[in-house]
């Protein structure tokens, strides 16, 4: 059985309920005889809107995925292409030194985003923002955004969902206190967006740029 991200059905219903309504328009032009620009105007309405409707439950399908297992393993919170690979100095949250992985997702990847490791929720912030390409060095930090702390075995990892210039709204489930387990769906972002993920600076990372990842499923790093 299909499953899908519950902010997807209010997208999914309401095309489809469109592509209905616009069926009876159809209908109604063929029975009374037109053949003109009614009869095919409702036809590319209807056509549009049933490949909306499609388009929605692709987009918002929410796969089961086999989540590793193992101590120390972090997995990919997100579905997409390894963009950005660096150390850095995160000074807001963590305030210290940590490995950041950056995911872009295109509008054809699973957008449902799911928790690295386990452990329990510190802080969840949400900051708004710009809506720029989400591929862009300078998006975490003008873009509208959400973070997430998690207090791990391994130490403190930070997970940022970005908005992007499609995307235009992070959803993150969760609030500081909840426990969460590795690979366990915690958020979405709405169409292309991007993820980035803060993980301890003795983290081995398993991906290189290009790299295609799977949320909940892609080994990204390992606690040395």
């Amino acid at each position: 059985m299909i499953k899908f991200a519950p902010e997807g059905y209010p997208f999914i219903l309401g095309s489809l309920l469109l592509a209905v309504i616009a069926s009876f328009f159809l209908i109604w032009a063929w029975r009374s005889g037109s053949h003109g620009i009614l009869l095919y105007s409702s036809l590319g309405v209807f056509c549009f809107l049933c490949c909306m409707t499609l388009f929605m439950v692709f987009f918002f399908r929410d796969p089961e995925r086999i989540i590793p297992q193992g101590e120390g393993i972090f997995v990919s919170p997100a579905d997409g292409k390894v963009i950005l690979i660096k150390d850095v100095f995160e000074e807001e949250f963590l305030k210290s030194d940590a490995k950041e992985i950056s995911i872009f997702m295109s509008p054809l990847n699973v957008h449902v985003n799911r928790a690295p490791c386990d452990g329990k929720v510190r802080a969840v912030k949400y900051s708004p923002g710009q809506y720029m390409a989400a591929y862009r060095d300078d998006a975490p930090l003008k873009n509208e955004n959400i973070v997430m702390v998690l207090d791990g075995d391994d130490g403190q990892i930070l997970v940022r969902q970005v908005a992007g210039f499609v995307a235009r709204r992070a959803v993150c489930r969760v609030k500081a206190g909840d426990i969460l387990k590795r690979g366990e769906r915690y958020g979405m972002i709405k169409f292309s967006s991007r993820l980035d993920v803060y993980l301890p600076k003795n983290a081995r990372i398993k991906v290189k740029i290009g790299d295609r990842v799977k949320a909940g499923e892609s080994v990204i790093a390992i606690n040395k």
